[in-house]
């Protein structure tokens, strides 16, 4: 049954990276999880009496999917998802940048509100040609995205371990780089403590709180938090949205010069959004950066494995910009990025 779940989990795959409702792509995954777990004997009996819609998960639609690949055939969906598709890998902007990336450093799996597993986010970022990857589900205060408590936290970190023990087996070396993406609080503390902070490989530091704070108090929570020594990454700095089923948010207002000397200073990463629904900084601010010769992080914000897919949006603008490789942070292997984190 291998082909079926293939072939479901890449239908899967394509919606999420069209950024198609969650629920279509969960209906998927969860019909190759169903069929997963069956003996092949019993997928097939079930075919062969009618009955594969009888169990959890599998509707017509799945079904259909199901017997065209037992028959050896391309499931005629994916087929359509695939030739519809815009092929990211391809595209001439961005192409030289999203080469020398050995990582994506700010992704979410379902811990907090992504829609996968770690294993799952794990293997798609190998064989998009990462050597490494960071996980950096939310921290606590942010309950509309689950995020961790301290308990479940020291869990991840457990988790992770076991899971490096086997991919770096099985992928290569590939690594799981234990992260967080940390609410930065309305005075420019972080919603993490500082012991938990210490055992993490990476942090990336947003705002997702009182975004039409006035600019100066907004400037200088943004500045202590960067100051922070436990930060690395200044996650989506301006908050805005500009498409999506969100809907549009405008940028928050806050002096950009002194928040990118802060950065360039305390040796903090200005993270290029990869999310089409953001593309942050803006471009204008992101020259700004540039000019002033900030470090960069290219991220997804993935918060599923088909949207690892969209960092090539955030190498193309740092193309535009004139951002050299080696000013993107995870251009660097494993060891380099550790060393500067540690730092």
């Amino acid at each position: 049954m291998d082909a079926a779940v293939e072939a479901l989990r890449a239908i899967g795959y394509y919606l999420e990276r069209d950024r198609q409702p969650s629920h279509r792509v969960k209906a998927y995954r969860r019909a190759a999880d169903t069929i997963e777990e069956l003996p092949a004997a019993e997928v097939r009996a079930r075919r062969r009496a009618g009955t594969l819609t009888e169990l959890p998960g599998i509707g017509p639609k799945t079904e259909a999917v199901i017997l065209e690949a037992m028959d050896g055939a391309t499931p005629s969906y994916l087929t359509k998802l695939a030739g519809s598709a815009t092929d990211l890998t391809e595209a001439e902007a961005g192409t030289a940048m999203r080469a020398a990336l050995q990582a994506d450093l700010h992704l979410h799996s379902e811990w907090s509100d992504g829609g996968s597993p770690i294993e799952e986010m794990a293997r798609t970022a190998h064989r998009l040609g990462h050597k490494y990857m960071a996980l950096t589900d939310h921290s606590p205060r942010l309950k509309i995205a689950n995020g961790l408590s301290r308990e479940r936290r020291l869990q991840q970190l457990e988790v992770v371990a076991e899971l490096n023990k086997k991919l770096s087996k099985e992928l290569d070396g590939f690594t799981i780089l234990n992260g967080i993406e940390v609410d930065i609080l309305d005075d420019g503390s972080l919603d993490c403590d500082s012991e938990i902070l210490a055992r993490l490989d990476l942090v990336v530091a947003s705002v997702h709180s009182k975004l039409r704070m006035a600019s100066e108090p907004m400037t200088e929570r943004m500045v202590k938090a960067i100051a922070n020594p436990h930060v690395d990454v200044l996650g989506h700095c301006t908050g805005r949205l500009i498409t999506g089923d969100r809907g549009t948010r405008p940028e928050s207002d806050f002096d950009a010069e002194v928040v990118f000397e802060a950065c360039r200073q305390f040796g903090t990463a200005v993270e290029i959004n990869s999310r089409p629904e953001r593309l942050d900084p803006p471009k204008r601010l992101l020259a700004l950066a540039a000019e002033m010769d900030c470090v960069f992080s290219i991220d997804t914000d993935a918060h599923a494995p088909g949207q690892l897919d969209w960092q090539v949006y955030g190498c193309e603008r740092a193309e535009a910009a004139d951002i050299a490789p080696g000013r993107v942070v995870n251009t660097w292997d494993r060891e380099e990025l550790l060393e500067w984190t540690a730092s």
